[in-house]
């Protein structure tokens, strides 16, 4: 039997997951409530399922799992909702901007025994998963650096900067993520630089649009990261994993992997120019991911404590810009 899932939240990443648990055989979308009415119609009409409120989701005994994309401020309140409610639960990054709320969540959810998986997509792409494969396999030997880029093609408006929790926590989470899951070791400091080069309103804001970030963990790997809030060619996602005895990379994606050669010279088709393209079948295989843990009852991954890892991570790497100097994890709290 399929199972029932509702989806908090229809905007952008809400319509992708609907899409996704719509393309996947063993799962349904049973009920999907949004703050606005309208905008959950509409993906109720698409992919089916009732219009609903999340008091009445969380009283629902025919669902069995949530996927919460509403606005970050609201995840944490929502775990301890639906994990009392018995519910499995999906949430998409940041678990919150603040770690110890985060903190007492996730023992919210250790005492429930709730499952809880956090959306960390990258992990589920098919080139980076071939890339961690390699690693794995010891077609590199020891991981030593990585080096990781991720620029996207614009700025977001002021309305969502003022809300984001600035590019840190926002933007490079994800690398901070991709750098544990590859590094397979926890970082243990953070250099950080943060510049505004794209937009003066971002600076006005209190962020920064263009970031650099050096981790560092214990045994002395290391991990620099490459961010900014624009690139013309297009989304800029690329990794590079420096290893013992060799190399593996993943280079950017186009929509086709063709390139001209003509008297003018070698072209090749532009990037992909948005993260809801670029990762389409990374959402997916996410979303099947999911289903899975919950059929198999297995542990959640990324899991909540990845969420908190990661977010203590920016946490550094925002007090190492202030400071101008390297900040240890343990100086961050919990």
């Amino acid at each position: 039997m399929a199972l029932r899932f509702a989806l908090l939240g229809a905007g952008r990443i809400g319509q992708v997951h609907a899409q996704a648990i719509s393309s996947n055989p063993n799962a349904v979308l049973a009920a999907v409530a949004d703050a606005f009415p309208d905008s959950a119609n509409t993906l109720v009409v698409q992919y089916g399922g009732v219009v609903s409120t999340i008091e009445e989701i969380a009283s629902m005994p025919d669902i069995d799992a949530v996927l919460i994309c509403t606005p970050t401020n609201t995840h944490a309140d929502l775990i301890e909702k639906f994990a009392r409610a018995g519910k499995a639960i999906f949430c998409e990054k940041p678990i919150d901007l603040s770690v110890e709320r985060v903190v007492a969540c996730l023992k919210v959810v250790e005492e429930t025994g709730a499952q809880l998986m956090v959306g960390f997509n990258r992990r589920f792409d098919p080139h980076f998963m071939a890339l961690k494969a390699a690693i794995v396999a010891g077609k590199i030997g020891e991981v030593e650096m990585v080096n990781i880029t991720s620029r996207d093609p614009g700025a977001p408006p002021s309305e969502y900067i003022k809300v984001s929790g600035g590019i840190f926590k926002d933007m490079t989470i994800h690398d901070f993520d991709m750098a544990r899951f590859l590094l397979d070791e926890e970082v243990e400091s953070v250099m950080a630089s943060g510049s505004v080069l794209v937009d003066p309103e971002i600076g006005q804001l209190g962020d920064y649009d263009s970031a650099s970030v050096i981790l560092t963990t214990k045994s002395g790997k290391q991990c620099s990261i490459s961010n900014s809030r624009r690139a013309t060619y297009g989304y800029d996602q690329r990794i590079e994993v420096h290893g013992s005895i060799g190399m593996v990379a993943a280079q950017n994606q186009r929509e086709v992997s063709i390139e001209l050669a003509t008297k003018d010279g070698y072209t090749k088709p532009p990037l992909f120019d948005f993260f809801m393209t670029r990762y389409i079948a990374a959402y997916a295989a996410e979303i099947t991911a999911f289903v899975d843990m919950i059929a198999n009852k297995t542990a959640a991954i990324p899991s909540g404590r990845d969420g908190l890892e990661s977010l203590k991570v920016a946490e550094a790497a925002l007090k190492s810009v202030k400071l101008e100097r390297a900040v240890k994890l343990s100086e961050i709290g919990c």
